[in-house]
């Protein structure tokens, strides 16, 4: 399982091991990390799990369907060169250490 790294507005930093297929979304609240709600259970539809991954990792996390970046307009704080919903995003292998960040809020 990738070691992924939740990192909260403030700096504060959550390592947890989320198994491979779950959406990054589920690895959160599976662990309790606070920032990701996912008020609607990862299904693309309200936007409470608005994370930025950095550009660098943006190959990693593939890209945000049509669908995504709608719900991303309604999102607090969004940049759009790294924002997206971590319910969108499915941990691979590859992702070991991958950094997703919150914003300071998610509405």
């Amino acid at each position: 399982m990738p070691r992924i790294i939740y990192e909260e507005a403030n700096g504060t930093r959550h390592e947890v091991e989320v198994p491979v297929g779950t959406s990054l979304m589920q690895g959160a609240v599976n662990y309790l990390v606070p920032g990701i709600e996912g008020d609607c259970g990862g299904l693309c539809a309200c936007g409470t799990c608005h994370v930025y991954i950095d550009e660098a990792d943006k190959t990693l996390c593939g890209s945000a369907d049509e669908l995504e970046q709608g719900m991303l307009e309604f999102a607090f704080g969004v940049d759009e060169a790294t924002s997206r919903l971590s319910c969108q995003i499915e941990v691979t292998a590859d992702m070991e250490d991958l950094i997703v960040k919150m914003p300071a809020r998610q509405y």
